[in-house]
């Protein structure tokens, strides 16, 4: 029985299919078109079986709509710019181009090898002028268009790579790539206003034929529209305004409490100067430090800290206390929320924690 020699057959086979351009895509109008698109890699190393295991999915489905009588189109290119090349780069002691572009060349060695059938004419580098111009290009239209603005926002950070990091790459409070300890960061930085486009986002969902409806679920939920109403509770004492946002205005009569971000600009001013400012602060730094998820997690425990100071509900002229805690979080509505205990689950489970009142006001909403 004649062995099967992959380092031979295979070789033999790619070349071959190199040399006469096999997967080379044309304009062929005769034929319906189909594009298969996997993840640009971060060219900071070796490809790995995580790869392996995307691209030949991927190429997989290539080949079968080219058996098909599609005209397939798969490219494939690389995420070459920014902090992960950068830190591979510092870290083995090279210059960033020469690691990122020998990289380049290596994992395109490794596709090859694996047989792949991409289009290498349609290769693309993020870290190239011909390709990076037309991102900036991008951006100066979203901000003509007022649709790119700066502010301050709260971000994890590492101080070792010196880079911002995603929730995902924070893991038990250590950054994924140096294992050391990962902080919260105030930093001015740009954010694309994408809350514009709410609607027609979730309209163009029942366009993705095919999807998975938990996957179409996440997307909901990421877009995060809602309807509600917008006041303000007047804090007499600073001069100073707390605006909120509810979906559920009909309950503001049951609020008994008012809860700030650790990260709300009011807040400084609030506790400055009170007996237990240092005590406060620790807390706040300890709220910084934790994860999105963990602060809003319906399981995490609900835990704050009292201001000192008192707001004014608009609507009845009642004061209320108000509060900091680690389940509201600045970038999400106002960084403020009502507390009304007996209409939310998360309210409930703080106002009992610290024997805050509780008031019904509408019956037919159903409680905690």
């Amino acid at each position: 029985m004649e062995r099967y020699s992959p380092q031979n057959i295979e070789k033999k086979w790619q070349a071959k299919w190199q040399e006469e351009h096999a997967y080379q895509t044309e304009m062929d109008a005769s034929k319906p078109e189909y594009y298969v698109l996997e993840m640009f890699p971060y060219p900071s190393g070796n490809l790995h079986m995580g790869h392996v295991r995307n691209y030949s999915i991927g190429d997989v489905l290539a080949r079968y709509k080219t058996m098909e009588g599609f005209n397939v189109l798969h490219p494939m290119g690389f995420d070459a710019f920014g902090m992960p090349a950068e830190n591979a780069a510092i870290k083995h002691g090279v210059k960033p181009s020469d690691w990122t572009y020998s990289n380049i060349e290596n994992m395109k060695r490794q596709q090859r090898e694996m047989g792949l059938s991409y289009d290498w004419n349609r290769e693309v580098e993020t870290c190239r002028p011909d390709y990076y111009r037309w991102t900036q290009w991008l951006f100066e239209l979203f901000y003509k268009k007022g649709l790119a603005y700066k502010k301050k926002a709260s971000v994890n950070w590492c101080n070792t790579c010196n880079t911002v990091l995603a929730n995902e790459q924070v893991i038990d409070g250590k950054c994924w790539r140096c294992d050391d300890d990962v902080v919260k960061k105030d930093l001015s930085q740009w954010f694309l206003k994408i809350t514009d486009y709410a609607d027609v986002l979730l309209e163009d969902l029942k366009e993705l034929k095919g999807w998975p409806e938990r996957v179409k679920t996440m997307q909901e939920n990421w877009i995060g529209r809602s309807e509600g109403a917008e006041f303000s509770f007047a804090v007499p004492d600073f001069n100073e305004k707390i605006p909120v946002y509810t979906t559920c205005p009909h309950t503001v009569f049951g609020v008994t409490y008012v809860v700030l971000a650790v990260e709300h600009p009011l807040v400084d001013k609030l506790i400055k100067g009170r007996e237990n400012e240092a005590e406060i602060r620790v807390f706040m730094d300890e709220v910084r430090n934790l994860s999105e998820i963990e602060r809003t997690s319906s399981e995490s425990e609900k835990k704050g800290m009292f201001t000192g100071a008192y707001a004014v509900n608009p609507f009845n002229g009642k004061r209320v206390p108000i509060w900091i805690t680690n389940y509201v979080l600045y970038e999400y509505g106002t960084g403020a929320v009502m507390g009304v205990p007996t209409h939310d689950e998360r309210d409930w489970m703080f106002a009992d924690k610290y024997n805050l009142p509780k008031v019904l006001v509408v019956n037919n909403i159903e409680g905690p």
